[in-house]
């Protein structure tokens, strides 16, 4: 319990994952609903600068979380997010001078993050489809139909899913990969429909 005094008036977070470890990187979730258990009922992470670090960038071949699967998970949450190499110094310098410059925003704005600080322009459902197509194990999973549904089943799955992660329309990290895969399950499905 020692380390809930290091939530009191906290004004920035470093969440920090290797990008080597997918448990390091799955962890984050963890992380954070900690910060939100121990800011209370009346802390929030509107007033928290919260920074998610990619670390070991450098690692190249041994990296198993890609930059657009981290990159998601901090945007789609409003917060910012840096690859970084601990050991070349990559990125760090940068990270830190935005880390500081929207710790002192947030004071400047009487702790609150300033209005339209995020702009992400992308939904949690884009980001949560993003996320579900990826971690998909066949074509049914990544349309989120059941296996041996109908053509209109699956078209209709299709056809929401490609107004929801068209590239043109959703500016979500791997959302184009997404909608790849989307327009690739519907034609496997289609293909062996009668």
């Amino acid at each position: 319990q020692v380390r809930n005094e290091f939530y009191k008036d906290t004004q920035g977070v470093l969440l920090v994952y290797d990008v080597g470890s997918k448990e390091s990187f799955d962890s984050l979730d963890s992380w954070l609903a900690e910060m939100k258990r121990e800011l209370g009922p009346h802390g929030s992470l509107d007033s928290v600068v919260c920074v998610v670090c990619a670390n070991k960038i450098d690692a190249g071949k041994l990296r198993v979380v890609d930059e657009s699967e981290g990159r998601l998970w901090a945007e789609s949450r409003g917060f910012l997010y840096w690859e970084t190499s601990a050991q070349s110094g990559e990125g760090i310098h940068e990270m830190f001078q935005t880390f500081y410059s929207a710790i002192v925003d947030l004071c400047e704005n009487g702790g609150k993050r300033p209005p339209g600080g995020s702009g992400l322009g992308f939904t949690r459902e884009q980001a949560d489809a993003i996320r579900r197509i990826r971690n998909s194990k066949d074509s049914w999973d990544t349309l989120g139909v059941k296996p041996g549904a109908s053509r209109e089943e699956v078209t209709r799955a299709y056809r929401r899913l490609a107004v929801l992660l068209h590239p043109d329309k959703c500016p979500a990290p791997g959302s184009e990969d997404a909608f790849k895969a989307v327009v690739g399950a519907r034609t496997a499905l289609l293909r062996n429909i009668k």
